[in-house]
């Protein structure tokens, strides 16, 4: 019993590492920017989509938590600084569809104790539709009712969604060509 706890406790410290390790991560993925398309892709996507396939829903949701929170809190961790009132970027909503998604990945990838190829690039896609979902009808929102811009329907799915499109796809398969990788050795590595 006592065995059992001991490694239980240190299977969740190992996570905790990870997750910190993450958080940190995004941070720096919100500032390195690759110009493929006529909206920027930055490694975002690439490190929250990794945590939830390397930590699955809870961990990886959690280290997408606490990066929004150290920049809530002020620290200038997002793309244009941080603070509370970030709340009110029209580009806030996919930090929260950053959130949700990376939890979505990480529960279909983590629904198989060995997930395959197809099955972490079809929980990527799933994670991503929720990010531009949710950042999008976020983005419509501050657009319309706080800073009346909104500039139409077809232009707001064109930079939202059309645009980062191409890159977000090939984004999400290098994550699962990554994580088929990467998930046999960090699991082996956590049992022993």
């Amino acid at each position: 019993m006592k065995e059992k706890t001991k490694e239980k406790s240190r299977s969740t410290a190992y996570s905790l590492i990870l997750c910190a390790l993450f958080a940190a991560l995004i941070a720096v993925g919100a500032f390195i920017k690759i110009p493929i398309s006529i909206v920027p892709l930055t490694l975002q996507l690439l490190f929250t989509t990794l945590a939830g396939i390397i930590l699955g829903p809870k961990y990886g949701a959690l280290s997408v938590g606490v990066y929004l929170l150290v920049g809530l809190c002020g620290v200038p961790v997002f793309t244009q600084g941080g603070g509370p009132w970030y709340v009110l970027q029209p580009t806030f909503g996919y930090l929260i569809g950053f959130l949700i998604g990376t939890f979505v990945t990480g529960l279909i990838a983590h629904k198989s104790p060995r997930p395959g190829f197809l099955r972490l690039l079809a929980a990527n896609f799933a994670g991503l539709a929720v990010i531009y979902t949710v950042g999008t009808v976020y983005y419509f929102f501050i657009a319309v009712f706080y800073t009346n811009t909104y500039a139409g329907l077809w232009t707001m799915f064109l930079y939202c969604c059309l645009f980062p499109l191409p890159g977000d796809i090939l984004t999400c398969v290098v994550c699962a060509l990554i994580g088929k990788k990467l998930l046999p050795i960090l699991k082996k590595e956590k049992l022993s």
